[in-house]
C-alpha cells in the first residue's frame, strides 16, 4: 500500500504543476486583454470628451455673438463633421506610420532567420489596424460632440439655449470623467472635479473671448 501511495504522488504533483502553470497562463492572458481593450475604451472615452468639449465651446463661441438658434446648430454641425474627419484622419496617419514601422520589423526579423515564416501570419494578425483605428476616433468624437447639440436642438430661448448646452455638458463631463477615472485607475471625485472644472473654463473663455472680439468689429 506504502508503494501504491509513493508512485501516485509524483504524478499527482506533475499534474498540479499543470494545472498551476495553465491558471497562471490564462491570468497573464487575461490581463493582457483586459489591458488592450482598457486602452481602446479609454482612448474612446478621451475621444468623446474632445468632442464634446470643441463643439460646446465652438457653439458657445457662436452664441456670444448671435442669438439665433440656427447658427448655433450650425456651428455645432460644423464642428462635427469637421473634428470627425480632423480625428480620423490623424488616427489612420499615425497608425498607418506604426502599423509600417512593425511590418518593417517583421520583414527584417524574418530576412535575418530570427522569425520564422509560419509565425509571419500570426505576428501580421496582431499588427494595429489603421482604418479601425480612424473610425473609432471619428464615431467617440461624433458622440461627445452630439451631446450640445441634442441640448440646444429645439431650444429657441436664447438664454435657455446656453442654459440647457452648460448643463448637458456638465453633465456629460461627469459620466467621461467617471469613465476615465475607473479605466486609469485613479481618484474618481479628483478626475470629475479636474474635467469639469476645465469644461467650464473653455467655455467660459471662448464665449468670452468671442464676445470680446465680436463686439470691436
Amino acid at each position: 500500500m506504502e508503494s501504491t501511495t509513493g508512485d501516485h504522488r509524483p504524478n499527482e504533483d506533475v499534474e498540479l504543476g499543470i494545472d498551476s502553470e495553465k491558471k497562471a497562463v490564462e491570468e497573464v492572458e487575461f490581463h493582457v486583454h483586459f489591458s488592450k481593450r482598457a486602452q481602446w475604451l479609454r482612448a474612446a472615452v478621451l475621444g468623446a470628451n474632445d468632442g464634446l468639449l470643441s463643439t460646446a465651446s465652438l457653439m458657445m463661441g457662436v452664441g456670444a455673438v448671435r442669438t439665433d438658434p440656427k447658427s448655433m446648430i450650425l456651428s455645432g454641425i460644423a464642428g462635427l463633421i469637421a473634428g470627425a474627419c480632423s480625428m480620423a484622419i490623424g488616427e489612420l496617419v499615425s497608425v498607418y506610420s506604426q502599423y509600417d514601422i512593425e511590418l518593417a520589423q517583421i520583414n527584417r526579423d524574418v530576412c535575418a532567420g530570427r522569425t520564422g515564416p509560419e509565425q509571419v501570419a500570426e505576428l501580421k494578425s496582431n499588427l494595429p489596424g489603421p482604418w479601425q483605428a480612424a473610425g473609432a476616433s471619428a464615431l467617440s468624437f461624433a458622440v461627445g460632440a452630439l451631446v450640445p447639440l441634442l441640448a440646444a436642438l429645439f431650444i429657441k430661448s436664447y438664454l435657455i439655449r446656453l442654459e440647457a448646452v452648460v448643463a448637458a455638458v456638465s453633465m456629460a463631463l461627469l459620466v467621461f470623467g467617471w469613465l476615465s477615472a475607473t479605466l486609469g485607475k485613479a481618484p474618481v471625485m479628483k478626475s470629475l472635479l479636474r474635467v469639469l472644472a476645465g469644461g467650464w473654463v473653455a467655455m467660459a473663455i471662448t464665449f468670452g473671448f468671442t464676445k470680446l472680439v465680436g463686439s470691436s468689429i
